[in-house]
Formats: structure tokens, sequence, C-alpha cells
């Protein structure tokens, strides 16, 4: 399970570094603090050296791209501004949009302040571009100018020339700070811009701008463009060597389209031999080729690819091999040990890049949202400076297998490398293209330091560049980048070059406490899901065996009553990836069943309801924690009678875990004791209740004045097959804590995950009476529930004919209004105009039309794309579907499993076979090998005329595509809110006017 073919044993050095990933920060800290240990006048020396070069820095005058990120930095409006249209303007073909996007961002900032703020003519001319241009296009007026001064004539003459000329000078302006970035369009120009550069002491290293592969294509392209720029770099380095001479950086994510760890497979088998190819070429140069480090989830298998690559046969004796180490990684110091270890072992030595990391605000946000054990990163800048330190030592105290090169524009940091390598000069320094300009003309050129730095040089179309430059503005525009600081006159020399030590050791190596651990975001009474990470290959190899142990169990499903598993005549169970393998057995509620179920609820909901609210809702976070304990088991139910993917199982535990722990927090403050509502009695006799109560009655007090929200009803929970814990556990959980007795009808197709669920629930203190389960037929057993007089309230979630039918029958009941909270099916639309980002939307658009193999409420069911851009954007949505694993939900490896029953795969085929007659087919994906036993239904897209070919929701993985025009949006392809239909109105008599004039 989870894998297709076993994962080999780590060694120490591996199992370090998987035992790190998500390690606790202090005690991460303190470890390397340990390998800094220096004397007084070690330290006294890396402050005189800092000192002098950020002196030295401020003493020039500042221009270029580190002027103008210190005047636009993302503290300012502005440089958000900046960011945002940097971004997007560049690919955007039409002037429409073009126009709104300037419009949007440029008219809303204040350009003004920041004329003359800086030394730089480049941010002086740059503020003076832009304030025109906001005001002619937000068509202020001009103010604060006297007389015929060149702005004042100059504001004159671009309002005569209207938006147009605006919008080229913008998108021109953009070019030119994009020049700022990037070396060249292609590589040949990037080569002939560096040679000045080179005669003064620099060196190359050249990276092919893009992002990630979406598609083979993608891959190729990015293979073949890697291919001719080591051609071109080879022959012009004319033999200088892999030190001396320019190399090339490489993203592996460029060169396949699904570079994760899930397909470790594929990854070994077809792009290390890419990798391979490209490290044989620039071996036959003598040149450099180095990894580019990603995200800290793809870390381990790239470590795998290193190692292949690293030991060939055919790469002996070329040391051009490099790699990047990422110091705010917790496991970076155990990355290089491995790496250590890995060069003598191929009797290779690797030329180290060491960074500090340039995905921060992702790695954070991807693990809050996961809800991780921990951050793989740290939280304190200062603690990412100390770990450079640290690993900065272990690259220099390891000649044999390391060439180090540490990128750095941090004075201290440099200055702490040259005291540590002391009379050893066998290293380099690396910036960024375009940054850090004046520290190193100081130790490459000016003065005695005298070290090399290599440059990274970006090449590319300015199309290319907007991803990567939206991560330098990130990573240089922020209020604590040195780029940023060194430029602020009003911060003091001696706060920029602290020492990382003295400051962490001054932290007390704790973690930032605006940064709470991802379990802790909702505060301490809703911790967040605990759940299993499944980009940690340990953890990985945990889970599969916990899952495949819980298989081993005889899983049952059938009505529980009163806390009593009834028997009766039961059925086998079949997987819908597997229709020959019985997975449990289950069986029906019968009228017996549902009379006594019914009977014991009504009999016990209102000592429920007395039950003090504190009580009820430590059931619930005891059913939470028992949820998390039972995760393996959970999810094994959840694959094999569900057909949920891995992924898609951790995220229905998590929801249901999250819904135990919400609803507890709001029954405390809802339901607790002495939480009343005032209400005012229309009469002076009754209480009327605006917009009513969903799970709760309202219960008048004896003062008269104020009632009091408490539960005592009997509810009727019917839950869908496509959530069938989370939704499940959702409904139940709400009527629970407002102190209700329920009772539970699940799907027909998922009983045994529901049976599961209510054992957890009485588990955890729900007592037998207040809760029960009664699967079985929808006609059977829920009509029979809804018609009931002893449910007070129905809670639904399905088609929306069976509300409407639920609705009807609650209708006909006798006595007060009964509630039904419903959630139906829709049509979810995207609109993707030409601002978008195409990789962004290929990969939203993928992972919402075909996860859970699109048997979603939430699921894009139709995708409006602007005419400009549509060719582009649908011909990469269609290479990634072929990218796409449609197999057996059990494997990691597997994006999309199959539909529940053959109901839902007949009514789907149908579906395509009519789409493939009236609409144009884009792509459909074809299951894999081992599919025929099960439903499953390749996912596919289509392009439509017109939205009306779509009659109702289609419940499962297909996408339908509609074009549309920029400039005729409202030619039938958008929807007005309008009125047109007959409302019949019946007001009372005791508000005559008022209720009858309001409604009318």
């Amino acid at each position: 399970m989870i894998f297709e073919r076993p994962l080999p044993e780590r060694d120490s050095l591996r199992r370090a570094i998987d035992e790190h990933y998500r390690a606790d920060e202090t005690a991460c800290v303190r470890a390397v603090l340990d390998k800094l240990e220096s004397d007084q006048d070690s330290g006294d020396r890396i402050q005189v050296t800092a000192r002098r070069l950020v002196e030295a820095v401020r003493s020039h005058s500042k221009g270029g791209l580190d002027a103008f990120l210190q005047q636009y930095g993302l503290s300012t409006q502005e440089g958000v501004a900046l960011m945002c249209i940097a971004e997007a303007l560049l690919r955007i073909p039409d002037n429409e949009t073009q126009e709104a996007l300037i419009r949007d961002k440029i008219t809303a900032a204040n350009w003004d302040r920041h004329l003359g703020a800086s030394d730089s003519v480049f941010v002086n001319a740059s503020t003076w571009a832009l304030m025109l241009t906001g005001r002619v296009v937000g068509a202020e007026r001009v103010s604060g100018m006297q007389g015929q001064s060149a702005g004042s004539v100059l504001r004159r003459l671009v309002a005569r020339v209207g938006e147009p000329v605006i919008r080229e000078a913008t998108v021109q302006a953009m070019r030119i700070m994009g020049r700022q970035f990037v070396m060249g369009r292609n590589i040949e120009s990037a080569l002939e811009r560096a040679r000045d550069f080179e005669k003064r002491g620099y060196r190359y290293s050249y990276d092919m701008l893009g992002e990630a592969a979406r598609t083979r294509e993608d891959a190729d392209r990015f293979f073949e463009s890697y291919r001719m720029a080591i051609d071109a770099i080879g022959k012009s380095s004319k033999g200088k060597g892999i030190i001396d001479g320019p190399g090339i950086s490489v993203k592996l994510s460029a060169l396949h389209p699904r570079y994760e760890l899930w397909n470790e497979r594929r990854i070994m088998d077809e792009m290390v031999p890419r990798i391979h190819a490209l490290a044989t070429l620039a071996a036959g140069y003598d040149m450099g080729l180095n990894i580019d480090a990603e995200e800290a989830a793809r870390l381990d298998i790239s470590l795998d690819v290193f190692d292949a690559v690293s030991g060939s046969d055919e790469l002996r004796g070329w040391n051009g091999f490099g790699v990047v180490v990422q110091a705010y990684l917790k496991r970076a110091p155990f990355v290089i040990d491995w790496l250590a270890d890995m060069a003598h072992r191929h009797k290779r030595r690797l030329m180290v890049r060491l960074v500090k990391g340039a995905y921060w605000d992702a790695e954070i946000k991807l693990s809050q949202e996961l809800a991780l054990a921990g951050y793989p990163v740290y939280t304190r800048k200062v603690n990412t400076d100390v770990s450079y330190l640290a690993c900065a030592r272990k690259l220099i105290a390891d000649r044999e297998a390391f060439y180090p090169q540490f990128a750095t524009h941090n004075a201290h940091t440099i200055a702490a490398v040259l005291e540590f390598a002391g009379k050893d000069r066998d290293f380099e320094f690396q910036c960024l293209h375009g940054m850090g300009e004046e520290i190193y003309e100081e130790v490459v050129e000016k003065s005695a330091i005298k070290r090399p730095c290599r440059i990274y040089a970006p090449v590319g179309e300015h199309e290319d560049l907007l991803a990567y430059l939206v991560r330098r503005l990130l990573e240089n525009g922020a209020n604590s980048s040195f780029v940023n600081r060194i430029q602020n006159e009003d911060l003091p020399v001696d706060a920029i070059i602290a020492d990382p030590v003295a400051e962490a050791r001054g932290h007390a190596f704790v973690p930032h406490p605006r940064i709470p651990l991802p379990r802790d975001i909702y505060g301490p009474r809703r911790p967040n899901y605990a759940g299993p990470d499944l980009t940690d290959r340990a953890e990985l190899k945990r889970l599969g065996v916990a899952m495949t142990e819980a298989e081993t169990v005889e899983w049952t499903g059938g009505p529980i009553v009163a806390g009593e598993e009834r028997d009766g005549e039961r059925r086998e169970a079949f997987s819908p990836a597997d229709h020959t393998r019985v997975i449990g057995s289950v069986g029906e509620a019968g009228e017996d069943d549902i009379e006594r179920a019914l009977a014991s609820a009504s009999d016990a909901a209102r000592a429920w309801a007395e039950t003090p609210v504190e009580e009820r809702t430590e059931c619930l976070r005891r059913l939470a924690d028992l949820m998390e304990a039972e995760t393996p088991q959970l999810m094994a139910i959840a694959i094999r009678e569900a057909g949920k993917t891995l992924a898609d199982a951790v995220a229905e535990i998590r929801e249901a875990v999250d819904f135990c722990r919400y609803y507890a927090l709001r029954a405390e403050a809802d339901c607790g004791a002495g939480h009343l509502l005032r209400v005012p009695r229309d009469d002076g006799q009754t209480v009327r209740v605006e917009g009513g109560q969903v799970f709760c009655c309202i219960s008048p007090r004896d003062d008269g004045q104020t009632v009091r929200v408490e539960g005592g009803q009997v509810f009727c929970c019917i839950s869908p097959w496509n959530f069938p814990l989370a939704i499940f556990a959702g409904q139940i959980t709400a009527a629970l804590a407002a102190g209700n007795a329920v009772v539970a009808k699940p799907a027909e197709q998922t009983p045994l995950i529901a049976a599961a669920g209510v054992r957890l629930m009485h588990r955890a203190g729900i007592p037998g009476e207040v809760l029960h389960l009664l699967p079985g037929d929808g006609v059977k057993v829920g009509a029979a529930l809804v018609s009931d007089p002893r449910v007070s309230g129905v809670c639904f979630t399905g088609s929306t004919e069976v509300a409407q039918t639920i609705s009807r029958t609650l209708a006909k009941k006798d006595g007060p209004i009964y509630p039904l909270i419903a959630e139906t099916g829709g049509m979810n639309a995207m609109i993707v105009d030409s601002s978008a980002l195409p990789e962004q939307v290929t990969r939203d658009v993928v992972m919402s039309s075909f996860q859970s193999a699109g048997q979603r409420c939430s699921a894009l069911r139709v995708l409006f794309v602007q005419e400009d851009v549509a060719n582009r954007m649908l011909g990469m949505i269609r290479g990634a579907m072929e990218e796409l694993t449609v197999g057996d939900p059990a494997y990691l490896s597997t994006d999309v499993g199959p539909v529940i029953d053959d109901e839902a795969k007949s009514m789907l085929e149908g579906h395509i076979k009519r789409m493939r007659g009236e609409a144009k087919l884009l792509e459909q994906v074809r299951p894999g090998p081992g599919t025929g036993n099960g439903t499953y239904v390749g996912p596919a897209a289509f392009e439509l005329d017109r939205l009306s070919r779509l009659r109702r929701e289609v419940f499962g993985p297909v996408l339908h595509v509609i074009r549309y025009a920029a400039d005729k949006r409202d030619d039938g392809q958008t929807v007005r809110v309008e009125g047109g239909q007959v409302f019949c109105c019946i007001s009372p008599w005791n508000f005559p006017l008022a209720i009858f004039a309001g409604q009318i």
C-alpha cells in the first residue's frame, strides 16, 4: 500500500535528514550553535571586516536595483502595486486588460512621496514615470506644482496623448525594470553582456528562466533550452574550466511535469537520464552544472537524483557537478554531511552553493495548511543566519569533498566566511544579477579581499521573468532583507552587522512568537489536525504499515441503535476500485430499527440538552483525538470503500476532526451557562426569533426579557458518499453540540466508514441513546425518518431533487416549521482573463476539476477563458491532463481514483458520449492498467459554444470550457441577476401595514 514498489532502506545519514525535516527549532539552533564557538579575537575581526564593507557601500552613490528596492519595498503600497504590475503586465496580450491592470494598480498609489527621496537617477526617473502615469490614468487634478515647471509641462503633454501611450510607456518601464533582473533575452546576448564583468574578476552561472513544467511539452522545451545553453556556454568558455569559467544552473522541476516524491518511480526512470545527459554534455566542455534547490517537500527525491547522477561511471573525473543547499532548512547541516559522504563514495569534489533560501513564505503557509508537525524552515531570520554560518564551516572543513560557493549579500556573512577560511582561498562568493553590486565591488575589485564572485544570471524572455521577478522582490524588498537595510541610512551600522549568534542567544533560541506551530494556528482550544505528512518518506512508510494492518480486520457496517449493533441480513461490500474485492459486510436498518432508534432518541434528547455544555463539548474533543489516533484505519476504509486517494483520505479526516473541535467551541460560546439572548416580545406573550436557529430551539426565561438557546430535539442527519466521514461527522457533531439527539442515515455506498465513525463517537462518550446509526436505502429509511413527527429537523447534503422532496415532506408535517439545512449541487465556474499566470491556472483547474474524481460539490465544472489567451491556456491544461495517473487510489502516485458506483459511471459515460457529439473534445485521459474491474472514468475536457449545452451539474471528472471576448462580456457569456417572476405575498394581522408593505 502507498508505494508501488518497496523503498530502499536508508542509511544513518539519510535517516538523520528525515528526522530533522520538521524538528524542534530551539533544539536545531542549539545544535548548530555548538559548531560556532569562537574566540573574541575572531569575532572582533569579523566585525571590523563587515563594518568596512557596509561603510564602503554607503559611501558610494546608490543606484540600480538596490536603491529601487529600498524605495519600493513591500512595506509600501507602491511596492505592492509595482510587484502586481510587473508580475502580470508583460504577458497580457490585449490592450483592454493591460489598461485595466494599470488603472487598478497605479492610480491608487502615492508616487509623489518617493520623488527625490533617493539619490539614484534610476529611482527618480522611474518615480517620475509612475507618478505621471498614475495622474493621467486616474484623471486626477495636478496640485502642488506652480508655474511652468517641467512636471506640469510633462503632465499636460502626456494628458493629451491618452491611455494607449500610457499603456505602452508602462510596458516599456516594466521591460526596463526587468532588464535589471535578467542578464539577457537569450544565452548569446547574456554571454555578450557578461564579458566586461568577467574581465573585472566575476564569474557566471546562467539560469534559463521559466516556471516548473506542467506538461511533457514544457519539459522537452526546457531540456532543449538547457542543452543549447550548455553548448553556447561551453564554446564561449574556451577551456577556462569548471572554476574560472561560466556554468549553468538547472531546475529539476523544469525537466519533469510530475517532479514529486510520490512519483519516485517516474522521476528515477524518466528524469535521471535527462540530468545525466546534460551533465555528460557539460563534462565534455569541462564546465560546471549546478542543480538548483526547490521546495522542502522535493528534497528527498532530489537527493536520490543527485546520488544516481553523481555515481555514474561516465562522469568520473569531472568535478563540475554542483548542488544547492538551503540554510533555512532545519536539516541543512545533515544534508551537507550526506553530500560529503556521497562525494567521498563517488570519489568526486562537489561544487556546493550555500544559500539562505527563497521559498520561506510558501513553506510556512503550506505547513499551516496541511497542519504538519512543524516547519521545515526556521521561523526567525537570525536562526537561518546562524545555520548558514554552521553550514559554511562544514563546507570549509572538508575541502576534499567540496568546492564551496557562498551565495550571500550580507556583509557579516561575507566577513564570517573570510574568517572561517583563513588563508584558504579555494572558494568563491555568489550573488544575484542586479543585486548587491556595491558590496561585491569591494570584495572582488576595490579592497584587499580580492575573492571571486559568481553571478547567478537569469536568461529568458520578459514573459518568463514574471514569477522569478516576484520571488526576488519578495526576498529583497522585505524589511528584514540585508539588501534593503544596507540602503537605509536611518539604521546604524552596528545594527546591520550584528552578530547573529549573539542575537540568537538573546532570543533564548525560541521560535518566532508570532508564528505558532501549524497545530496551534487556531488557538489552544482548537488544535489543528495532526495528520500524516505525505511528503515525509519515513512517515509514509509507517503509515503504509499501519494501513495494511487495518485491512486485516473485518470491516462491518449496520444499524447501531441505543449503542447496540443490530444483527440481521447482511451483504458483502465491494470496492469501487475493484468490484472483485470484498472489503466487508453491511446490513440495512429495518422498520423495527427505525422505530427503536426514534423512540430512544426522543426519550434521551431532553436529558442530553440538560447535560452541561462543557461535558458535551468534551465528548467532541475526545472524538477528535480518537479520529487522529485512528487515522490509518479510517484512511484505509475511505480508500477502499469510497475510492478516495491518499491525499483525499487525509483531507477527509482533517475536516472531520476540525468539525468536532470547531463545533465544540461554538457550543461553548453560544450554548453555555449564562449565554442568554435578549429578545423582545411582540405581544407580551410570545417570542419572535428573526432568522431562526438551525440546531437549537428557543426557551423563554422566567424574567420575561431573555431566552436561552438550547437543544432537546431529534435531528435526522442524511450524509453523502463523497464526504462519507467529514460531512457525516460535521452534521452530527453540530447537532450534538447544541444538545440534540441524532439519528444518522449515511449514504448507501459508504456504510462502513459511517459505522466506524459512530463507534468512535460512542467511545468518546456520546450516549448510545442519543446517537443512532440507520444505514439503508434512501426511499425506505430516509423517507421514514423525515416524515416521522418525532424528527424536529433535517440536515441533508446531496442532490437538489432529493432536497426538494425532503422540503415538501417537512412542509406537510403538523406543528412548527421544521428546519431543513440542505447543501446541494450547482455549476461552479472559474473565469480566467489574460492577466492570469498559465502555470497557476493549469494547476488550479486540474486540481479543482479532477481531484476526488470530480465528485465534490466544490469541483470546477465550467471554465471561462478569455479568447486572447485561450489557445495557450487550453494547450497547457491538455498537457497537464495527459500527465494524470488514473488508477488504484491506494497508491500515492495515483491522481484520480474511481467514481463511486456503476450508476455514476453510466451517467458520466452517457454525458461524455453526448458531449462528443455536441462539443469539441479537448482531452480525455485513459485509465491506467489494472482498472478493468473498477468504476473508472477518465478525466475529460470539452469546449462548448454556449453554457446552455449543460442541462444540469455533471458530478464527476468532466470539465467544460467556454471562450469569451474581453470586450463582449454582456453578449450572453455572463449572467445578470434580474426579476421577471411572480411572487405571492401573504401577510399577518399583527403587522397589517408594516409586514404587508415590506413583503411587497
